[in-house]
């Protein structure tokens, strides 16, 4: 029997709504954009205050765990799971009547080190990894199956680099590019009704979204069951350009699928994808000064316009957080840097960036 880890996390709910300027009254985000398609949040699973609260059921009709879903967090153990902080966020987008997107089945980071090994520490052959992998699937896409209508299903499997196609991680290295095939076709059986993505990040790249297509194109042959493609959308002021950036939407647009932008996010610093130390002579704790937030707001701006143009396609956007006082650009790819990367500061309050994306 498997055994659930009971953590409870509570969550407080209030109604009510803060906002300003144009913001002011009962319209949020999500109503504004209500004729193109929804609007999402991705939430920690914690207390939310009754602000936090109030302010996401106003601007937000969709909900994504950001963490708490993945393989680690919710399966630390072998048939040990952590659904409780899951279930808690699941009651709260049910009382708030508010749809949620899954993040993510399988993916190559957050995985325990069990998952790949036996009890004296060698690599387990392909077959023990489908047989975990299905039934990590099965057990979490059909436990929620009722209340997740969108399941980022295989996450990141492309190489950044432009001489590799698959990212050699640990599920390609046993059980080579087969995998990705029988987690959609177990994730579609543990839950028949929901929509199916594949989910990656640096999309705006033109070498890395021509791999992705490819795959996909792949994948539509042999009808496996991939229903639309997730661009993660962690972009920055100095990328994508408008027009690199209306090139990916038609690009993915030519596949038929349904796009979403799933981790939708905007730094104030230029583009980095590695991780690296503070560097006082190169780093300066910038401050998000006028200048920055006219320019992010002009960015945001042209983001939402494409965004608008392709609303056939996309049918929900997704922010990573909720406001400037949590991302987890906070520190990455630099460590002790703030970053400024949402539409609302660090009290909720709306920015310049949202003045702009509401004004059309």
């Amino acid at each position: 029997m498997q055994q659930i880890l009971k953590l409870l996390v509570p969550v407080t709910l209030l109604l009510t709504a803060c906002a300003t300027t144009k913001s002011n009254g009962e319209k949020g985000l999500k109503d504004y954009y209500k004729d193109y398609f929804d609007i999402g949040v991705a939430l920690p699973t914690r207390n939310f205050s009754e602000a936090e609260t109030s302010f996401f059921k106003k601007h937000f009709n969709s909900v994504t765990a950001e963490n708490a879903m993945k393989i680690q967090p919710i399966q630390p153990v072998q048939n040990q799971y952590n659904f409780a902080p899951v279930d808690s966020l699941v009651a709260v987008t049910r009382r708030l009547n508010m749809k949620m997107r899954g993040h993510t089945l399988c993916w190559h980071n957050q995985v325990p080190d069990w998952f790949f090994k036996r009890e004296d520490g060698s690599t387990i052959d392909k077959a023990t990894l489908y047989d975990r992998l299905k039934t990590h699937i099965y057990t979490v896409a059909g436990r929620y199956k009722n209340d997740i209508y969108a399941w980022d299903v295989v996450n990141e499997v492309i190489s950044d680099k432009k001489e590799e196609f698959y990212r050699p991680s640990k599920f390609y290295e046993i059980a080579g590019a087969d995998y990705i095939d029988s987690a959609y076709t177990w994730a579609h059986e543990a839950a028949p009704d929901a929509l199916l993505f594949y989910n990656d990040y640096n999309e705006i790249d033109s070498t890395k979204r021509s791999k992705i297509i490819q795959m996909i194109r792949g994948l539509q042959a042999k009808n496996i069951p991939v229903h639309g493609i997730g661009l993660q959308a962690h972009w920055a002021l100095n990328e994508p350009s408008e027009s690199q950036l209306e090139q990916t939407l038609k690009d993915f647009s030519a596949l038929g699928l349904n796009i979403q932008i799933t981790e939708l996010d905007m730094s104030i610093y230029p583009k980095e994808h590695q991780s690296r130390e503070w560097d006082a002579a190169r780093d300066k704790n910038t401050l998000y000064t006028n200048d920055i937030a006219n320019a992010q707001a002009e960015k945001y701006a042209m983001f939402f316009k494409l965004f608008r143009k392709y609303s056939k396609q996309i049918s929900s956007v997704t922010f990573w957080n909720i406001s400037d006082k949590h991302s987890w650009l906070d520190d990455f790819p630099v460590k002790n840097r703030k970053d400024y990367p949402l539409l609302f500061d660090k009290d909720l309050q709306p920015k310049k960036a949202y003045e702009a994306v509401i004004d059309f």
